[in-house]
């Protein structure tokens, strides 16, 4: 996989859990985080915050689930 493969797959689904992009991917979450730190340090990606997880306080959801990656557009851009 490269980061341009990364980049489609974000723009056509917009915002995914880590879990399915390893899935998709078929690559682990770790090499999947440094190709999104590039992305995101360009402003392209960014994180969203752990509070848009399942909705519960129970803390048993695996954090692969709740990790949620969203493709950014343009600068100013409003979800």
């Amino acid at each position: 996989m490269i980061l341009s493969d990364l980049r489609s797959y974000l723009k056509q689904q917009h915002r995914v859990a880590m879990k399915d992009l390893s899935n998709h991917f078929d690559t682990d979450a770790d090499a999947l985080r440094g190709m999104l730190g590039l992305w995101i340090s360009k402003g392209k990606v960014r994180k969203l915050s752990p509070e848009s997880g399942c909705g519960t306080s129970c803390c048993k959801c695996d954090p692969t689930l709740t990790e949620l990656y969203e493709w950014v557009d343009g600068p100013g851009q409003i979800n």
